[in-house]
């Protein structure tokens, strides 16, 4: 089953592809017809999303590989590997997530915020230093990082949180200014953009409450269709741009 095909011939990296998220994800994109180059931190979780994609999308190209995304270095080289390995790199998708939150503002922990800095935006910081030159090298690059609505109205038990996403969001819009920048007067041809959600659901989650609405909440698997949509649009109309995938707060 090769999808639709409209990403045939893309190469996509999926930070954080082993979570729910990121398994939906690498699904998308194979069955859309790219090949999907999957990262995460626990080997066992990654393999098990490699697997599924494979065997749902019919034999598609989709590797997996265990980087520690916090090193800048081990970053770059699966960078450099991925692109000598499959001649291109033409989006990177950012997945890596986690929550920390509080009762209170006053009851914040800033052990909370050094978890969430280095998983929120070191991350992000070392997978579009990584990536920059060969997304911009592509003739339809894209950076896509998911972002939460706490970003731009944060609540005072969610500081850490909402800092920290905001914090990624404005270091993904200065890629954006980048690929704008190296467009020069036709515009770029590259493009960073977020994708704003309130929070996501999955499957797991609705079998172990049943009963909750979970409202306003994105469902991985349409996530995984709105970044692979990404690719359908003008890299102009896309670069710096939030996507809101819930109600603007």
């Amino acid at each position: 089953m090769a999808g639709n095909g409209a990403l045939s011939g893309a190469v996509i990296a999926v930070a954080g592809a082993g979570g729910p998220a990121g398994r939906a994800a690498l699904l998308r994109l194979a069955e859309a017809g790219a090949t999907v180059v999957g990262a995460d931190n626990d080997p066992e979780r990654l393999a098990e999303a490699v697997d599924a994609a494979r065997y749902s999308a019919g034999g598609a190209t989709v590797t997996g590989e265990t980087v520690d995304l916090l090193d800048l270095d081990s970053t770059r080289d699966w960078a450099a590997r991925t692109e000598k390995e499959f001649g291109r790199v033409d989006g990177v998708v950012h997945l890596v997530g986690g929550w920390r939150g509080s009762e209170t503002f006053i009851k914040s922990s800033l052990d909370d915020w050094d978890f969430l800095e280095l998983l929120l935006i070191r991350t992000v910081q070392h997978t579009s230093l990584a990536f920059y030159e060969a997304l911009q090298r592509s003739d339809r690059g894209r950076y896509v990082l998911i972002s939460a609505a706490g970003a731009t109205r944060p609540t005072a038990g969610n500081a850490s949180y909402a800092a920290a996403k905001a914090a990624a969001e404005a270091w993904t819009l200065a890629l954006a200014d980048a690929f704008r920048k190296a467009g020069g007067a036709e515009g770029p041809t590259s493009a960073a953009v977020i994708l704003v959600v309130k929070a996501l659901v999955h499957e797991a989650m609705r079998a172990e409450r049943p009963n909750a609405k979970f409202a306003g909440f994105t469902d991985v698997r349409d996530l995984a269709e709105e970044v692979a949509g990404v690719w359908e649009k003008p890299a102009a109309e896309l670069n710096g741009n939030r996507l809101w995938l819930t109600e603007k707060p």
